[in-house]
């Protein structure tokens, strides 16, 4: 074997990942023919095939299996030579790639967002939300530098650092202002909407109304909590939503939020990232910033929130 170039490893990565010439190659930012090509000269220096090509599909062979899981392990390797000579500078500069569940996200992004330009001003940043599986596997592949998520994460290969707790909300019809806030008990009777299968916010509120996912008798699913807000106005059911998220998502839906009394629903936001990765105190000054910015938005929440009632309904 000769001539095994990081390009040719970035290509094959590509492929493997989107299983889809067109999409590698938009990915890439090269013409399919170009990709193909690479490819194909990859598949010659190693004497073998590295995929199975279909009429509609395309897998990984054996080899290409296990060829794929040595290249993630040699690309990631490589990012973090380059990030050893960016901790090497001390200071924030250059590319930096964020993964953001989606119920933190539309919340807490533009004032941290605004937060990092004026303190750190040479420092690149790209964000990608996506849910928190997604997330975990884009950081084990290289794809991402840190992630902002719901903890524990509980995955070896990372580190976890606690950045603020946050309370979640009540939202019901508008006709339902000033009744009681029912307990955990009464709200297990409600029809309660929840976020789809995947999002860890969902596993959060079915976990504090003491419900399994396979309950669904009086279960609803929406894509976003928008959807979720918009869906309690419309009179069909009630839902939770994270405190942070109030101001954003009411205001425009006819509904009536209050928080719960003890035992209150809460869920721990932090920060994660490779245990390997030399950008630890890099990392370590962004989450400072995440936190004082979640303090001004939680402190909105509040004001937004001022009129909120606390009542719980008996039993």
């Amino acid at each position: 074997m000769k001539n095994l170039t990081l390009k040719q490893l970035r290509y094959f990565e590509s492929l493997a990942r989107h299983r889809h010439f067109g999409r590698a190659a938009d990915a890439c930012a090269i013409s399919q023919p170009a990709l193909s090509m690479q490819i194909k000269e990859l598949e010659q220096s190693l004497g073998a095939a590295l995929f199975e090509r279909g009429a509609r599909q395309l897998q990984l062979t054996r080899l290409g299996d296990e060829f794929a899981e040595r290249a993630r392990e040699i690309l990631r390797a490589v990012e973090e030579l380059g990030d050893l000579a960016r901790a090497a500078q001390g200071h924030l500069s250059g590319r930096l790639r964020l993964g953001v569940i989606p119920t933190v996200a539309p919340y807490l992004l533009p004032t941290v967002l605004r937060e990092l330009a004026d303190v750190y001003g040479a420092l690149e940043l790209y964000v990608r939300e996506s849910q928190t599986a997604k997330l975990i596997e884009e950081l084990a592949d290289g794809r991402l530098d840190a992630a902002i998520v719901a903890l524990p994460v509980s995955e070896p290969s990372l580190t976890e650092v606690a950045l603020f707790n946050e309370e979640f909300a009540f939202v019901r019809p508008i006709a339902d202002e000033g009744k009681p806030v029912p307990n955990r008990e009464a709200l297990r009777e409600m029809r309660l909407l929840l976020l789809e299968e995947g999002h860890c916010f969902r596993d959060q509120a079915l976990s504090f109304c003491d419900l399994h996912a396979t309950r669904s008798r009086e279960l609803l699913d929406g894509s976003s909590l928008s959807t979720l807000v918009q869906m309690v106005g419309a009179g069909i059911g009630v839902t939770l939503i994270p405190k942070m998220a109030v101001p954003v998502e009411t205001r425009s839906a006819g509904v009536s939020v209050a928080l719960f009394e003890d035992p209150r629903p809460t869920r721990t936001i932090g920060m994660i990232w490779r245990k390997t990765s030399p950008l630890t105190d890099q990392f370590m000054k962004i989450a400072d910033v995440v936190r004082r910015s979640a303090g001004v938005v939680e402190h909105r929440a509040g004001i937004a929130a001022g009129d909120i009632h606390s009542e719980r309904e008996p039993g």
